[in-house]
């Protein structure tokens, strides 16, 4: 089969994301494949942040297949890859995922030019042919990744904190670069200032920033509503971290807390979250809150090492 990898033009996005959906539906069994995943929506929104990072693959004219990567800072992941069924164990996904980590003789991937150390993926558990076809690349499997969610309550709000979409330009800036200061602490290079300033300028969603005695201690970015990852109804916590400290514990209780009390201030009710189970104290804290699994998949990362999933470790994300 002659097809080629290149990358995904902005009029090609609704193609890509019906693959996705029916490629997604089909594999888990859906009666409807297309209604996979509702109305969330992974791929427009990325392909916009970073459309050198958007892969297709082409045969005869139409696109069959397509995969999206995300840079942040030292660490990046890919997904979803997504093929469409006519068209699986034809080699695809392989070239797919090779146009991402695998360069060619004298190029270089995006990743490699992206300066990642650590790599990692979301993938389905129970697949053994998922796993040896990342196995192939260098990604290992490791924990479970939980996808929680419960039904949002509201806490007394907590004074020190702040939205970015009600800051002023020079209090962003300033808070992008106390980001950085902060996951820093957590993984050597972690950088969420694009996906911070993505989720305001696409309209997915706010960020929440902690703040103790004028230093930022955490943060979490979350998307609401249909059209962004959460889907309608919902408030998602895209990525959240606080500082590895000492009360870490109870400053990650507070930032849960303030993305409780946003979700029903935007008129959501379900707050999301994914959680790595190695990140132990953070997993124990989520179910002790009420939230409860609706689904789990796999971190696979590459190399074979811990990254940032570690047991005293409080971050949220899930690398879908």
């Amino acid at each position: 089969m002659n097809f080629s990898i290149r990358l995904l033009q902005e009029q090609e996005i609704e193609s890509a994301n019906h693959v996705f959906r029916f490629a997604f539906g089909t594999f888990i069994g859906l009666s409807d494949p297309l209604q996979f995943a509702g109305d969330a929506a992974y791929i427009r929104h990325r392909y916009l942040i970073e459309p050198t990072a958007a892969f297709v693959a082409e045969l005869d004219g139409q696109l069959i297949g397509s995969n999206l990567a995300t840079n942040w800072g030292s660490f990046g992941f890919f997904g979803p890859l997504s093929v469409h069924p006519d068209f699986w164990n034809q080699g695809v996904a392989k070239e797919l995922i090779a146009a991402v980590c695998v360069g060619e003789a004298r190029r270089r991937h995006r990743f490699e030019e992206w300066g990642i150390k650590q790599a990692g993926l979301f993938t389905f558990p129970n697949s053994a042919k998922h796993h040896a076809l990342y196995q192939k690349f260098g990604f290992w499997p490791q924990f479970l990744t939980a996808i929680m969610v419960k039904s949002a309550s509201a806490f007394e709000p907590i004074s020190d904190s702040m939205r970015y979409s009600l800051l002023s330009q020079s209090e962003k800036e300033q808070v992008l670069t106390a980001s950085l200061e902060l996951t820093n602490t957590i993984y050597e290079g972690l950088d969420l200032r694009r996906e911070i300033e993505a989720v305001s300028t696409l309209s997915l969603g706010d960020t929440i920033f902690l703040v103790d005695e004028s230093r930022l201690v955490g943060l979490a970015v979350c998307h609401y509503g249909a059209g962004t990852e959460a889907g309608s109804n919902n408030c998602y916590v895209k990525f959240a971290a606080v500082r590895p400290e000492m009360n870490a514990v109870d400053r990650f209780a507070q930032l849960v807390n303030l993305c409780e009390n946003m979700t029903l201030a935007v008129g959501m009710s379900n707050l999301l979250a994914g959680v790595n189970t190695s990140r132990h104290e953070a997993y124990r804290l989520l179910i002790g809150r009420g939230f409860r699994t609706q689904t789990t998949g796999v971190a696979m990362q590459r190399p074979n090492a811990l990254g940032y999933n570690q047991s005293d470790i409080f971050v949220l994300d899930d690398w879908r």
